[in-house]
């Protein structure tokens, strides 16, 4: 190990998405016992450590399936994997213009302030992206904790589905060489105009802020890929 403290080593290796290192391996955090022996520390300060990441929206911690540095997959992946092949741009965009204001409505309405503090660093991380990669990381885990916040099980589970179908879907590859430096800074101001609106409790601002980012996005895909037809 390093001479860094275990708390950073094992923060630098989360932020930066690090797969198959010391303490990340394929998407998930080694188990507690090994992450003890690795960072030379009890497994009760793991779990300390553990759980400060998580409520500082860094890692999400699933019963049963372990820690994961990313949303974790949706229960039926081998299923949303099947029909990923069958869906094309123009469906997945119509439901999610659907669903996602929803989610940013009911966000403002029920969000706690732990919540909101949270959500707000995670938007200034999209902001801050360096590149692509960096913000498609930060993207998707600040479109996650904004639905998490709508506290609606069954709205999370169908939000659930939605991003699984993004991640295996093919074509959607194509998005990291589509977002230009300026379309990552024109999302990632969005991302801050929904976090102000949810923010202030404003639902409908904040239902239309995100109509209007989720048409950026399907905007740019389609101009790139030439899915003029599909749209």
């Amino acid at each position: 190990m390093s001479g860094k403290p275990p708390e950073q080593a094992l923060l630098d290796a989360i932020k930066d998405r690090e797969n198959d290192c010391a303490f990340i391996s394929n998407g998930r955090l080694l188990p507690e016992r090994a992450l003890a022996s690795k960072l030379g520390i009890s497994r009760v300060r793991v779990r300390h450590i553990l759980k400060e990441l998580e409520q500082a929206g860094l890692v999400f911690r699933r019963r049963g399936q372990g820690t994961f540095v990313a949303p974790p997959p949706a229960a039926d992946a081998g299923r949303i994997r099947v029909l990923a092949s069958r869906i094309t741009p123009r469906e997945l965009m119509e439901v999610r213009l659907e669903v996602e204001p929803a989610l940013a409505a009911l966000a403002a309405e029920r969000a706690t302030f732990e919540e909101l503090n949270r959500l707000r660093q995670l938007m200034q991380a999209t902001l801050d992206a360096s590149d692509t990669d960096v913000y498609e990381s930060a993207d998707e885990i600040f479109h996650y904790r904004l639905a998490e916040m709508a506290h609606n099980r069954l709205f999370l589970n169908i939000y659930n589905e939605i991003r699984e179908v993004r991640k295996q879907a093919s074509w959607m590859q194509q998005r990291k060489i589509t977002y230009s430096r300026s379309t990552i800074e024109q999302l990632g101001l969005q991302h801050r105009d929904l976090m102000n609106n949810v923010a202030a409790r404003n639902s409908e601002a904040a239902a239309s802020v995100m109509r209007m980012h989720l048409l950026v996005v399907s905007n740019t895909l389609m101009r790139r890929r030439h899915y003029t037809s599909s749209f």
